[in-house]
């Protein structure tokens, strides 16, 4: 069965991930656009480096244009935020993008934008993914895809240099290139590269590049940014004497940092530092949007400087309405993920690596003092953070007991409060730790934060015994 999770479709390569599959997709969302009235508008899909995305949005596609909808093609390889640039700047009504994000190699998977380059909210996806399961494969309309091209149904795009300049229009740029850092790339074998070249070339900074070439297996490792597979990175930031070391996912819109001493500098405190950074050295005002699971260094932040931070489930769809609906100043959250007012509403590597090149630059710290500078004022937080496979019968086991029977361990800290509105959230005085079941993988996941690292990996350990996971 077709199910759309946190992050859009995900599905293992051959199992779910299949050519019927995409064609029950791109059909459900063309009777969607149908009944809204908008099939006269265009269409935009994106696909990224991932092993059958070209052809996957190739499939795509020809339903859509057998379906009567102009699509725009993006005609190579590109970031998903390009795409929902796309989808902002030409006030199209949808888009797609095939790629699995983060996900392993054996995975890939659609993602639906909604007016505005938005994530498509939960009552989209859950409504196209019951059409995509009901249709039957042999009434789905197609046109082969080069005759489609030849009748002007489906138009190559080439976005990059709008979706780059629009980013470059709000960086101080003049701030890079009279600091000129020495930056190491690490794409993660994804789709971030010319771009991010192409924006630190124009600012005149010295740029190194590692993992560039096109691997459909990401070099064997996870393409997602986390202490482990940035491993090169560390090593190339300290070989090059680098002031940074950037990389991105698989899709490019999620980031990670290695500081000058390559020291992996987690999203959390990138977060808060890109907050601190816009309040104190831009002067812009503006609440914080963060998921469940990201660090509460924002509150503080917020708090200090009289705003507020909005806390909502996992999920960018959710940060990127909350940001609408309190026209706030930045959201994120703790895998990689961030925006900024005045961008596209959801994640964008690119547009963050170029913000966080900005910071560097205008205060001629260094990020590792600057994580320094933050704890000094607001307060230290560490997180931890775990994950575990389940099978069908231990996670309706963990559910029962967790959601229904709403037991808890005997937690040492004293308990202010308990949410269930996504997964299970306890508070305490000084911390807190969720567990909840991810929503693009069969796996549960669990974040706690402390003022000291260990405080925090004994709330995970105390978790994990009393679920009975095992490492």
């Amino acid at each position: 069965m077709i199910a759309f999770g946190t992050g859009g479709w995900r599905a293992v390569i051959g199992d779910g991930f299949t050519k019927e599959n995409i064609r029950r997709i791109a059909s459900a969302t063309a009777k969607r656009i149908r009944g809204e009235g908008l099939e006269k508008r265009d269409f935009c899909v994106g696909y990224d480096r991932r092993f059958l995305s070209r052809e996957g949005a190739i499939w795509f596609s020809e339903v859509m244009a057998g379906e009567g909808i102009h699509v725009l093609f993006v005609n190579l390889s590109c970031p998903t935020p390009q795409v929902m640039f796309t989808v902002k700047h030409l006030k199209l009504p949808y888009g797609a993008m095939i790629t699995a994000s983060h996900n392993p190699a054996v995975y890939n998977g659609i993602k639906l934008f909604t007016e505005g380059g938005r994530d498509a909210a939960e009552e989209i996806t859950d409504s196209i993914a019951a059409d995509a399961n009901a249709v039957k494969p042999e009434e789905i309309p197609e046109i082969p895809f080069e005759k489609a091209v030849e009748e002007n149904r489906i138009t190559y795009i080439d976005p990059r240099d709008t979706y780059l300049d629009s980013i470059m229009k709000q960086i101080d740029m003049e701030a890079i290139r009279r600091r000129r850092p020495r930056i190491v790339l690490d794409p993660m074998y994804g789709v971030s590269l010319t771009g991010l070249q192409t924006i630190l070339f124009t600012a005149r900074c010295d740029v190194d590049v590692i993992n560039d070439r096109h691997d459909a297996f990401f070099g064997g490792h996870l393409p997602a940014p986390t202490p482990e597979t940035l491993r090169d990175l560390q090593a190339a930031v300290r070989d090059h004497h680098a002031q940074v070391g950037i990389a991105t996912d698989g899709d490019a819109d999620r980031l990670g940092i290695i500081d000058e001493n390559g020291t992996y500098v987690d999203a959390n405190r990138i977060l808060g530092l890109l907050y601190c950074y816009l309040l104190e050295y831009k002067g812009w005002r503006g609440a914080a949007v963060r998921n469940m699971a990201t660090s509460h260094i924002l509150d503080r932040i917020a708090e200090k400087w009289g705003q507020k931070c909005i806390e909502v489930p996992v999920g960018f769809k959710h940060i990127s309405a909350a940001m609408t609906e309190y026209d706030a100043l930045i959201g994120g959250e703790s895998s990689g993920g961030l925006t900024v007012r005045g961008h596209i509403s959801g994640k964008d590597g690119l547009y963050a690596a170029a913000l966080l090149t900005e910071m560097i630059s205008v205060t001629g710290k260094p990020l590792s003092g600057l994580v320094s500078e933050m704890y000094e004022k607001y307060g230290k937080c560490e997180m931890a953070e775990h994950d575990w496979a389940l099978t069908e019968e231990s996670r309706k086991e963990i559910d029962c007991r967790v959601m229904q029977e709403k037991q808890l361990p005997e937690y040492k800290k004293k308990i202010v409060k308990v949410s269930y509105r996504d997964g299970c959230k306890v508070y305490f005085e000084d911390g807190w730790i969720i567990l909840r079941f991810s929503g693009t993988e069969p796996r549960i996941r669990v974040f706690a934060e402390a003022p000291e690292k260990e405080e925090a990996e004994e709330l995970v350990r105390q978790t994990r015994d009393w679920l009975g996971l095992k490492d």
